[in-house]
């Protein structure tokens, strides 16, 4: 298994339970295809650097995971599809 990151970006217009259950959906992907949350980092609303698609501020959460690498695709796969992520990215961190 490899260590990886995930930083995303919610939509600043989302109540607090929807904001939770996008987080717990994200974790979820990575368990239940075998991998294991290390940490998740909640960040909070923040301003974005640009404007994106007419949004200025988001909900920036950063989760560290190990996971085989079909989990991280699956992740980066669930992220893009996904209508309230702005932006997204996952990253393959050293050993």
């Amino acid at each position: 298994m490899r260590n990886y990151e995930a930083m995303y970006i919610l939509k600043n217009t989302l109540e607090e339970e929807a904001t939770d259950a996008a987080v717990t959906r994200f974790e979820d992907v990575v368990k239940n295809t075998g991998g294991e949350i290390i940490k998740t980092d909640r960040w909070g609303k923040r301003r974005l650097a640009f404007e994106v698609n007419g949004i200025t501020e988001g909900y920036y959460v950063l989760m560290t995971f190990k996971s085989p690498s079909a989990a991280s695709q699956e992740l980066e796969r669930i992220l893009k599809i996904n209508d309230d992520v702005v932006r997204h990215l996952v990253i393959k961190k050293d050993e």
